[in-house]
This record gives structure tokens, sequence and C-alpha cells, in this order.
């Protein structure tokens, strides 16, 4: 199983970027699908997921400005990202599993992750 982001660039605040994810090796709509950040010197954080129905979630600080969604046929997930703050700056990575809740509460040991696109946003 492989996920390969993209989508990711320099941005001012304010601004809007469209972050995408393919998966191949295995049958997309199997998992459920999770982007996640993590900016210099900081954890790993939850950005967004969304399951294999299109139940989404969102972190508090995205709620609103992000929206995560998911196309079975070109087996891609989206991470549309709107109003963009400096704080917003970080490494974008993507991940994949069957079950939501480890995509929501225990992503250390996640099916599959990507290798990551990094987003930049100026004030």
């Amino acid at each position: 199983l492989q996920l390969v982001e993209s989508g990711g660039g320099l941005v001012q605040a304010g601004g809007s970027l469209r972050l995408s994810c393919q998966l191949s090796g295995g049958t997309f709509n199997y998992y459920s699908m999770g982007w996640y950040r993590q900016a210099p010197g900081k954890a790993r954080e939850f950005v967004a997921a969304i399951d294999q129905i299109s139940a989404t979630h969102y972190s508090d600080s995205v709620k609103g400005r992000f929206t995560i969604s998911r196309e079975n046929a070109p087996k891609t997930v989206y991470l549309q990202m709107n109003r963009l703050k400096p704080e917003d700056t970080a490494v974008y990575l993507c991940a994949a599993d069957s079950a939501i809740r480890s995509l929501l509460a225990n992503y250390d040991s996640l099916e599959a992750w990507g290798q990551g696109t990094l987003v930049t946003v100026s004030s």
C-alpha cells in the first residue's frame, strides 16, 4: 500500500491550496483516510479524516477553513485549505487505515503513510 501526496507550496496568508493524496496497491474503498501535519520542532498532529462512507472529522484548529473529501475512482483524498494562516505552515502527510478510530486516536501505528508535502504560509 502506497500513498503519494501532492499540491503543497508557498502561499500568502488568507490564500488557498488543495492537497491531493493518491493510494495505490490496495482497494481504496476499504480505507478511511486522514491528513496530519508536522511543523518544525513540533509533534505530528491530526488535521482531518474521512471514513469509507465519507463521514468527516476535523481538528478544532482547521474546522470551518479546511475540507476533506474523497473520490473513489482516482483513489484520491483531498484537503481543500482556505483562509490559510502562518501557523498552518507544516509538512502535511496523509495516512490510510481500515479503522477510522485509529486515524482519530492512535495514529502512531496506521497501515500506511505518505511521504508528506510542504505547505508554507507567509504573513
